[in-house]
C-alpha cells in the first residue's frame, strides 16, 4: 500500500509543480537538515533537494516544530545593477550590468543585521531573487527560462561610501549579513509581473512592479551562463527600484513580493 501512496504522491506533485505554485523550505529537525514542501502550516519532508525528483520522506511536520534555514546553499550569488529606470537606468540593448555577492553574505529572515564597525552609510535595496534549478552552460533565453526554478525576496544591502570609493563592490555588497533572503522558494510565479514593496519601520519606501525590470530574468541567466556554469541553488538578485536611504541601529527593514514572501530583519 505504501508503494502506491508514494507513487500517487509523486504523480500529484509532478503534475501540480508544472501548473501551480509550490513553496519549498529547508529546515532542521531532530539533528537533520532537509527540504520540504510547505502546505499551510504543514511541511511534507522530501528526500534530497527540490531540484531533483521529489519523493516524500516521512509524515508531515508542523512548521512550528522545525527551525527554518536559508532555503538554498548556493555555490554562487550574482546580482544585477541599474535594472530599474526609477533607480538607475542601463541600456536595455547592452549586456546586463552584473556584480557578485558572496554566499557568506546571506542571512535568513528574522536574523539581526550587524554592520561592520566602519560601515556608516548602508542602504536597503529590495529585490526579486531568482533560484537556479539545474546546471546550465551556454544557454539561450528559452533554456535559461527553463532553468529558473523559483524565486524569493531579497535585500541587497549596500554600503554606498565603499561602493563609490573601492576598486570593486566586494566590500560594499558582500560583507557578512549584506544579503538577507526570505526562507521560502516559490515556483510557478509570474516573476516578470509581481509587486515588490520595501518597508522601513512599517513605512513604504519602495514599491514597483517587476514588469519594469530593464533586463529580464531569462536574458540575465542566459548571459551569465556564457561565462559561468550555473548550478542548482545558485541565486541571482535582480536589481532594486526607486530610491534608497541609509539605515540606523534599531531600524526594521522588510522586502515583500506578492505571491512570493517576505524577508524582514532588524539592524542590531
Amino acid at each position: 500500500m505504501k508503494k502506491y501512496w508514494v507513487t500517487a504522491f509523486v504523480l500529484m506533485i509532478t503534475a501540480s509543480a508544472k501548473t501551480q505554485a509550490q513553496t519549498y523550505v529547508r529546515y532542521a529537525f531532530e539533528d537533520q537538515v532537509k527540504y520540504g514542501i510547505l502546505q499551510g502550516e504543514n511541511i511534507q519532508p522530501l528526500k534530497g533537494s527540490p531540484f531533483d525528483a521529489t519523493l516524500p520522506d516521512g509524515k508531515p511536520l508542523k512548521s512550528n516544530q522545525v527551525q527554518m534555514l536559508l532555503p538554498t546553499v548556493p555555490e554562487k550569488v550574482f546580482a544585477v545593477g541599474m535594472n530599474f529606470a526609477s533607480h538607475i537606468s542601463s541600456d536595455s540593448q547592452s549586456p546586463p550590468p552584473l556584480f557578485l555577492k558572496l554566499p557568506s553574505s546571506l542571512i535568513a529572515t528574522g536574523e539581526p543585521i550587524v554592520f561592520p564597525r566602519d560601515a556608516t552609510n548602508v542602504h536597503f535595496e529590495g529585490e526579486l531573487v531568482l533560484v537556479i534549478g539545474k546546471t546550465l552552460k551556454d544557454a539561450d533565453e528559452g533554456e535559461a527560462k527553463e532553468a529558473i526554478f523559483g524565486v524569493l525576496a531579497g535585500n541587497d544591502l549596500t554600503e554606498r561610501s565603499w561602493q563609490s570609493r573601492d576598486l570593486q563592490w566586494m566590500r560594499a555588497k558582500a560583507s557578512d549579513g549584506f544579503g538577507p533572503i526570505s526562507n521560502q522558494i516559490v515556483t510557478n510565479v509570474d516573476y516578470n509581473n509581481v509587486l515588490l514593496t520595501t518597508r522601513l519601520n512599517g513605512d513604504i519606501v519602495q514599491q514597483e512592479s517587476t514588469k519594469n525590470m530593464i533586463h529580464k530574468p531569462e536574458k540575465v541567466v542566459s548571459y551569465l551562463s556564457h561565462y559561468f556554469t550555473l548550478k542548482p541553488g545558485d541565486l541571482v538578485f535582480m536589481g532594486t527600484p526607486g530610491r534608497t536611504k541609509a539605515l540606523s541601529k534599531g531600524d526594521v527593514v522588510s522586502v515583500e513580493i506578492e505571491g512570493v514572501g517576505k524577508v524582514e530583519n532588524r539592524i542590531k
